[in-house]
């Protein structure tokens, strides 16, 4: 794809709607806005959109939660990042069942707001860290396998990969291949967040230093 990313801005409050459109205008290409459910399915449908930035709250009518699945059921539809007040565990998953590939609070930072709606534009699920720790709360964890934790929890000490090879008497080779399959089964992309997603779903403890 060419061109900047084409955004279609869903609230039904007229000041946040306008301050969004001209916050995402100065990265993406804010191609429509909408102030119902309905007029938001209406538009993903007939305009050329890459990510749908939604409101859960949209008065009377077909809510954020239902204009959602309406839009992923869409053909080629648009990506949905839900963008609002309303943080329970309800919300949160009904959003995630509709089709949200993301879900933020409004009061994240305009860059965190920019990299999501980016990130989401590639299918990748975007979620605030409060929200992202509260589903782990609710899933089983992850089938990690004995070395993986292990691995694990070398990176914890802060290990680099030829030190987590030596350490284990394998390749930097293997060591990489574990840490794709990590990442992969945590549904993260830094090491960081890995040894931090461990330790919140009690796989590995962090020692005191």
């Amino acid at each position: 794809m060419t061109g900047p990313l084409r955004v279609l801005v869903v609230d039904d409050h007229p000041v946040v709607r306008f301050g969004l459109a001209g916050l995402l205008a100065r990265d993406f290409e804010v191609v429509a806005e909408a102030a119902t459910g309905e007029d938001a399915v209406r538009l993903a449908a007939t305009r050329d959109v890459d990510v749908v930035l939604m409101d859960l709250q949209l008065g009377a009518g077909v809510d954020g939660v239902e204009a959602t699945r309406r839009i992923r059921a869409l053909p080629d539809p648009p990506q949905v990042v839900v963008l609002t007040t309303y943080d329970s565990d309800a919300d949160v998953v009904r959003a995630v069942e509709a089709g949200a590939t993301g879900y933020l609070l409004k009061d994240c930072p305009p860059d965190e707001l920019a990299a999501a709606v980016r990130q989401a534009s590639t299918g990748r699920t975007v979620l605030s860290p409060d929200i992202a720790r509260r589903l782990l709360r609710r899933t089983p964890a992850p089938a990690v396998t004995k070395r993986e934790v292990q691995i694990l929890d070398h990176l914890a000490r802060g290990l680099s990969n030829r030190e987590i090879a030596k350490a284990l008497f394998i390749s930097e080779a293997t060591v990489k291949t574990h840490l794709v399959r990590i990442f992969d089964k945590l549904g993260v992309d830094t090491r960081t967040a890995a040894v931090r997603t461990a330790v919140e779903l009690k796989l590995i403890r962090l020692s005191p230093r």
